[in-house]
């Protein structure tokens, strides 16, 4: 019969962070390599950025500290048993993006404080990546005593990437959805949802319209557009979204309905085929918090600048879990599919 000491926990514990670290430093180096990848595809396109903001040095440069960075995060993950100055490098350029990140958190508290955004959430998402990072410098100085030795620390491992796998898109969704970045604009976007059979809008559908009439009667845009697909009913979710607004005091003139908005891509393929090749208007896109950060992909890479604004929901939903979930899944999606 074998007694646990307070060593032996302690190891334990430490061999158990260990393999967290390991995972949380794939999931990071493999998002970071396929993003760079994804912008070879898509030139212009850096989603890179939902984790750390760059865009203040060169371009060249960012590319390979990034490359540099995601290289020695995978090598850490598959084989941390490398040779000591592997991991003082890696060390080193993290210390770099530990800065950087932190200069990106404070940034944020400033916006946040000085009221040029708001946040109902309140914490930038540049501070978990602090965290992460930290947590990964502790892991390559740490590889030679706790590498991963047996199937339990290997499970760990695993959990760990399947958890960071749901957190970081719900991370985005929470930090970066619940962020209103509203300011002037040209184009008031509201994202159609679901309009029961007798023409009245769901919840959903009724907090984003109001949101974007509060937009337009705080005179940030001269217009609306509503964009969605076919209702429950004869009435279609564009058609109950104007309804709403008028009866919510925007004239008819001051409103554009896109009921080919069937999803959000084709809303923002849409609203880039009527622009054509005039001036890109600025525009606020209005949703639930947890659709936003799609909507800023898709907008990025059509190549266009949007600054999101969250409905300000009446209640939370009653499905919400299943939503989130539903994003969960989209946006791993759009990863993949960068073009």
């Amino acid at each position: 019969m074998s007694i646990s000491t307070p060593m032996a926990t302690d190891q334990r514990r430490y061999r158990i962070l260990f393999a967290v670290a390991q995972g949380l430093a794939l999931l990071l180096g493999g998002f970071t390599l396929l993003n760079i990848a994804g912008e070879l595809r898509n030139p212009g396109f850096d989603a890179n950025l939902w984790w750390i903001d760059l865009r203040f040095a060169n371009r060249t440069l960012n590319r390979l500290l990034l490359l540099s960075m995601a290289i020695g995060l995978l090598g850490f993950a598959l084989r941390p048993q490398f040779a000591p100055c592997h991991g003082w490098l890696l060390s080193s350029l993290l210390a770099v993006l530990i800065v950087i990140a932190a200069m990106n958190a404070w940034v944020f508290r400033q916006l946040v404080s000085t009221g040029v955004i708001q946040s109902s959430f309140g914490v930038p998402l540049s501070a978990i990546v602090v965290i992460t990072l930290i947590l990964i410098v502790w892991g390559c100085h740490s590889s030679i005593r706790y590498s991963t030795r047996c199937w339990q620390d290997r499970g760990y491992y695993l959990l760990s990437v399947a958890i960071g796998l749901l957190l970081f898109p719900l991370a985005q969704m929470y930090c970066f959805g619940k962020t209103d970045y509203r300011r002037p604009a040209d184009l008031i976007v509201v994202f159609g949802c679901k309009v029961f059979s007798d023409g009245v809008p769901s919840m959903a559908l009724s907090d984003r319209v109001k949101t974007g009439v509060e937009l337009y009667h705080a005179g940030l845009a001269p217009r609306l557009v509503f964009s969605g697909g076919p209702g429950t009913g004869e009435i279609d979710e564009t058609a109950a979204m104007r309804n709403l607004a008028m009866e919510l005091g925007v004239p008819d003139e001051d409103i554009i309905r896109d009921p080919e908005g069937l999803n959000t891509q084709a809303t923002v393929h849409n609203l880039v085929a009527a622009n054509g090749d005039a001036a890109r208007p600025r525009v606020l896109a209005v949703s639930n918090f947890y659709h936003l950060p799609r909507i800023k992909l898709c907008f990025r890479r059509a190549g266009w600048e949007v600054w999101t604004v969250p409905a300000r929901e009446s209640r939370r939903l009653y499905y919400q879990e299943r939503f989130l979930l539903r994003e969960v899944a989209a946006l791993w999606w759009y990863y993949l599919n960068p073009s």
